[in-house]
């Protein structure tokens, strides 16, 4: 959605946490130690012993946990009250329920008052949030400025694909206006139709590198890592794909450019080609560098 679209009554957010209640049922250890090797890639360090961690929109409290485990000062937030308490949910399963470690809070990435209560941190964890809030550029912008000099942003944005992202937007605000018991049925059917034309662009691409005397397995192999690089669950994740509304997108190169100037270094970037997050980790520097947007600055498109 951009900025200038406006919802209708019939547009309500979508449910992410009711959706995030029914992945716990399938987190195991597993999946649990993915999303430390994803933390672990993202932030460049081994163990985040010593570093105060925030995860802005804690969604399942996934990585949360994970950041926890990894020894982390954690504090997890979220708009959702159903995301909240599975958050809570998996503080409690996984032993940490009396930690003081780990606080667990109710709030907006559009909060300014209760993000600056929250203090400073060595790392901002914002993996494919920002875009579900109506106000995508305000959310980042707002956690730009929870960094520490040297902390690192975490970051995942909806890449934007043109006429093909306005056609996800209607995928979306249909399943949103859907009767409950046809939405799974609407979510098969598009992970059906997306399943099969994945398959199809990698069978072509395996058979372009065979007839080129290269390895043809290596595209499926790049398939199967991305289905699994941050140790979700499928038909969850399609839910929330499928259904996640709000629904924002951006260029990497515009994501690049807001945070760069607001004082940050691009340290890590992976791309997507198609209609996947594009993922950034973001060095702030020093913080007599930060450029402050002129009054009426906007994003070029």
């Amino acid at each position: 959605m951009d900025n200038k679209e406006k919802l209708s009554p019939k547009d309500a957010p979508f449910a992410f946490g009711k959706n995030w209640g029914q992945f716990l049922k399938t987190l195991n250890e597993k999946r649990i130690q993915v999303a430390e090797d994803s933390l672990r890639r993202l932030t460049n360090r081994d163990h985040l012993k010593g570093c105060h961690f925030l995860d802005a929109g804690s969604g399942s409290g996934l990585f949360s946990l994970a950041a926890f485990r990894l020894g982390a000062t954690v504090t997890s937030f979220d708009v959702d009250s159903d995301s909240v308490a599975c958050t809570q949910e998996l503080k409690r399963r996984y032993g940490a329920a009396g930690e003081t470690e780990w606080r667990i809070l109710h709030g907006s990435l559009l909060d300014k008052a209760f993000l600056n209560a929250l203090g400073q941190f060595d790392i901002v964890y914002c993996w494919g949030v920002a875009h579900h809030t109506g106000h995508m550029w305000s959310a980042i912008e707002n956690l730009t400025t929870r960094l520490k000099d040297g902390g690192t942003f975490v970051l995942a944005i909806y890449n934007d694909q043109l006429y093909v992202s306005r056609a996800w937007r209607a995928v979306k605000r249909i399943y949103n206006r859907l009767p409950a018991v046809l939405r799974p049925l609407y979510v098969l059917a598009i992970g059906v139709a997306e399943f099969s034309k994945r398959f199809v662009v990698t069978l072509v691409a395996c058979l372009l590198r065979l007839v080129t005397l290269r390895n043809p397995i290596v595209p499926m192999l790049n398939w199967a890592r991305e289905s699994q690089s941050r140790g979700m669950h499928g038909w969850y994740d399609l839910i929330d794909w499928v259904g996640g509304w709000p629904f924002e997108v951006a260029r990497p190169e515009e994501v690049f450019r807001f945070v760069r100037d607001r004082g940050f270094l691009l340290e890590e970037l992976s791309t997507s080609i198609g209609h996947g997050c594009n993922e950034f980790a973001f060095v702030r520097v020093d913080a007599s560098a930060v450029k402050s947007p002129q009054r009426g600055e906007t994003i070029q498109r």
